[in-house]
């Protein structure tokens, strides 16, 4: 009798587990021991995705895809139905909480503490000689002497430039190296923003929520900040006021003065998908897995041109485009053009698969986490949501901007969230700095707040004395 997919994999999983574990296993108190390959039947197994792969459409492909391939075992996956932010340390204990759960690492990781997701065998999955060894290490934490893996990576997300190629002026390549020339840097972007909304009121340039800390926290990384010391691991070194942080807050500061005042709280990133479609924003900066959202308003917008739904999709395709961020001048100032540029670094996150402790069937949940972590499931994933994947096989294949991307991760040039709990505990403070700072080319001249570097300077500080407080205020 022809053995099927679902029992091929028990048999993998069976023999890893017998001949393939390493002597770490053994030595982990049998953390391991219900992964026995032992499919657990009739288990039903409720999967938390996040809005996007609901709103696409990729997560009812991956759950029918599983369920047809588990289907002899009665196995059923199905949508979580939650918030995609649902705190699995409140819902868990009382049986509310999802089987699997796929955000980002410092989402995931902050449930190591409190035992909420469980370590898992990754050196058994498909992917595991695939996925790039710095995205497997946003899922490793150590608990009482040993390291463990708690997730499983799927695609990196970071910073990066959209803008509509049909809206660029002539000539905007001059010296031919296939990047726009209002691209080369922040400083020649500053200057075009302007230009349009000098020319047009209505339009703007660059447009950007700049309270979200996750995308403005480039800017201080790029002058010498970081978040914790040890590379993320070391919660009592806060470092957003190290080196010369404070230019990249005058960045931002000056960068708020070309927009209006919406880019102080999410109303930009709200509408961006619609304003780019119609024209009214030039450029913005988001994550790779929003492409689709970026290309569906602007196909509406080209069918109300007059054009088929099919002719508008291949035109919206062909004009949106995705690069990676632009240099930084070094002196901080975007009124400098010609001055020595540096590398933008960005914050970034690993996005992957987590199992919770409370599952009653984590033999079935190991499965489903196999196969949408396959390379079958990962292209349709980035075929759908345009993501860059972890894995080496997928980004070798993929376009020029996956490849970079994979690239900029496997040589760390890509500043990965800190994995560890007290990473909660930056958002607000930072959050607030930011807004704080956006806000101030919109105040009274004789009521501005960040016109001076050492006024800038002791904000930093005080932010990190405030994040500093409240990660010890926990203990």
């Amino acid at each position: 009798m022809k053995r099927t997919a679902a029992a091929l994999f028990l048999g993998a999983i069976l023999a890893l587990a017998s001949c393939g574990s390493t002597g770490d296993e053994e030595g982990q108190g049998g953390v391991y021991a219900k992964f026995d390959g032992k499919l657990e039947r009739g288990a039903v197994l409720r999967i938390l995705e996040n809005d996007t792969a609901v709103k696409q459409g990729y997560l009812k492909e991956l759950l029918d895809g599983f369920n047809e391939k588990y289907k002899e075992y009665g196995i059923l996956a199905v949508d979580a139905n939650m918030d995609e932010y649902s705190d699995l340390e409140n819902d868990g204990p009382y049986g509310y909480g999802p089987d699997i759960l796929y955000q980002a690492n410092d989402s995931l990781m902050k449930y190591v503490y409190g035992k909420h997701i469980t370590p898992i065998p990754a050196e058994r999955l498909e992917c595991y000689s695939q996925v790039d060894q710095n995205a497997w290490e946003a899922y490793r934490s150590t608990v009482g002497g040993t390291t463990y893996t708690f997730g499983v990576p799927i695609n990196i997300q970071t910073s990066l430039m959209y803008y509509r190629e049909d809206l660029l002026p002539e000539d905007s390549d001059k010296n031919g190296n296939g990047t726009p020339d209002m691209f080369e840097n922040w400083s020649e972007l500053y200057r075009y923003s302007k230009q349009i909304h000098e020319e047009n009121p209505s339009k703007f340039g660059y447009m950007k929520s700049l309270d979200d800390f996750y995308f403005a926290s480039g800017y201080l990384f790029s002058y010498g900040g970081y978040i914790f010391g040890e590379n993320g691991k070391d919660p009592s070194d806060i470092g957003l006021d190290k080196g010369e942080a404070y230019k990249g807050a005058k960045v931002l500061r000056q960068l708020a003065s070309i927009m209006n005042e919406s880019c102080i709280d999410n109303s930009i990133t709200l509408n961006q998908y619609s304003k780019l479609a119609k024209g009214e924003y030039f450029a913005t900066m988001t994550t790779p897995d929003v492409r689709s959202l970026f290309l569906d308003e602007m196909s509406i917008e080209y069918q109300k041109g007059g054009l088929t739904k099919e002719e508008a999709g291949k035109k919206a395709e062909e004009n949106l485009k995705q690069i990676p961020v632009p240099k930084l001048p070094k002196s901080g100032d975007l009124n400098d053009v010609s001055g020595e540029m540096v590398s933008m670094k960005t914050m970034g996150g690993i996005n992957g698969y987590a199992m919770s402790s409370y599952t009653q069937y984590p033999n079935a949940a190991l499965a489903f986490i196999d196969y949408a972590s396959s390379y079958e499931m990962v292209k349709r994933r980035h075929e759908i949501l345009s993501i860059a994947t972890c894995r080496a096989d997928l980004a070798s294949e993929g376009d020029d901007l996956s490849k970079t991307l994979f690239h900029q991760l496997s040589e760390s040039k890509i500043e990965i969230m800190p994995s560890i709990r007290e990473t909660a505990q930056i958002w607000t403070p930072a959050g607030t700095l930011c807004k704080d700072l956006a806000n101030d080319p919109y105040r009274a001249a004789g009521d501005q707040k960040y016109v001076t570097d050492e006024a800038i300077r002791n904000k930093l500080a005080e932010v990190c004395k405030q994040i500093h407080e409240a990660i010890y205020a926990l203990q």
